[in-house]
Parts: structure tokens; C-alpha cells; sequence
């Protein structure tokens, strides 16, 4: 009995030492895929961040056309045409190509109507800010606008440092004045040049030379 007891217990804590091993690698496996999920949704959410601030930075800018989606409407209209090139002969290949015409005309059509309605229903950051620098009475900073047209704008993500690029921009387009108060700075709205002097020196100058 003894000797066949021995063998049986030998196996047994074998099995049992290769169980806790398995169980320790398979509990680090799933560490570090939980630590390597984590990283992505990380980067993930970091990428969304840069995605929304690229995107206003873009609107601020004036670019209202994106130029990735045009891209990827033309790869995926162009992916069809080798095959038809391939399989169709003859009356074949003229018919696909007049069935085709009409799918990328009815295709551009309804994308230039949403691009229309949307130039239409959403004004630009540039028209947004110097609309407000226009309306307000006080020199206004970056952060003051940003919250006010975050405020007006609920639905658009308007960060402070896309409207600071927007008004450096207007600045250098001499749209928008810039002046500083310690160490904020503030903008304004251009001060409108007086267009009645050059027109008044003009007149006096047909007055002399009509005297003389």
C-alpha cells in the first residue's frame, strides 16, 4: 500500500505545482492586457481631444471644406472601376459605365446640399468672434469671448486657445484691434477710419483753386 500511495501523491503535487503556475501566468496575462487597455483608451480620449481642437482650430481658421471625407468618397468610388474594367467586354463595359455616371452624380449631389446646409446654418468662428467684438463696448479678452460664445454656442466646443489663434489672426488682418493691461491682453473691434476728412481736404482744395 505504501509504495503505491507514493507514486500517486508525487503526481499529484505535480499536478497541482503546474495548476499554480498556470493560474499565476494566466492572472499576469490578464494585468498586463488590463494595463495595455487602459493605455488605449488613454490615447484614445487623447486623440478625440486633439480631434475636437483641430477641428475648431480649423473653423477659426475659415476652412469650412474637409478635405479627408472628399478623399475617402473618391477611393471608395474608385475601388469599383478596376473590376469592371476587368470582367465587363464590349456592350458590358459601356452599360456599366452609363450606370455608373448617374450613381456619382446622384452621389455628389446630396453631399454638396448637406455641405450647403451647413455653411448656412453654422456661421464660422471668424464670424462668431468678430460679430461679438463688434456688439461688446469693452475691450473683451480671449477667455471672456471663449465663454461667451460657448455660452450663446452650446453645441460647438469653443476652447480659449483656438479663439486666441482666431483673434491673432484678425489682429494680423487688422479686423481686430489688440492692447494690453498688465499682463492680460484684451481685443476690440477695428476702430473705423474717419472717411470724411480726405473728402473735406478735397473740397477746400477745389475751393482755393477755384479762387485762384
Amino acid at each position: 500500500m505504501p509504495e503505491t500511495t507514493t507514486p500517486a501523491t508525487e503526481l499529484t503535487s505535480q499536478y497541482a505545482a503546474q495548476v499554480t503556475g498556470d493560474l499565476e501566468r494566466n492572472v499576469k496575462e490578464q494585468e498586463r492586457i488590463t494595463a495595455d487597455i487602459a493605455s488605449l483608451q488613454q490615447q484614445l480620449a487623447a486623440l478625440q481631444h486633439d480631434h475636437s481642437v483641430l477641428v475648431n482650430m480649423r473653423q477659426a481658421l475659415g476652412i469650412t471644406d474637409a478635405p479627408a471625407e472628399p478623399a475617402a468618397e473618391s477611393e471608395s468610388a474608385a475601388v469599383p472601376s478596376p473590376r469592371k474594367k476587368a470582367s465587363a467586354r464590349g456592350g458590358k463595359q459601356r452599360a456599366a459605365k452609363s450606370a455608373a455616371a448617374p450613381q456619382k452624380a446622384a452621389a455628389k449631389k446630396p453631399a454638396a446640399k448637406a455641405e450647403g446646409a451647413t455653411k448656412a446654418a453654422q456661421p464660422t468662428l471668424v464670424e462668431l468672434i468678430r460679430r461679438h467684438l463688434a456688439e461688446s463696448t469693452e475691450p473683451r479678452s480671449a477667455a471672456e469671448i471663449s465663454t461667451a460664445l460657448g455660452q450663446a454656442h452650446p453645441e460647438r466646443q469653443i476652447s480659449t486657445k483656438v479663439v486666441r489663434v482666431t483673434l491673432e489672426g484678425l489682429v494680423a488682418k487688422s479686423q481686430a484691434e489688440r492692447s494690453k493691461q498688465g499682463k492680460s491682453v484684451f481685443y476690440t473691434a477695428p476702430t473705423p477710419e474717419p472717411a470724411d476728412v480726405p473728402k473735406a481736404e478735397a473740397q477746400s482744395d477745389e475751393a482755393a483753386g477755384q479762387q485762384g
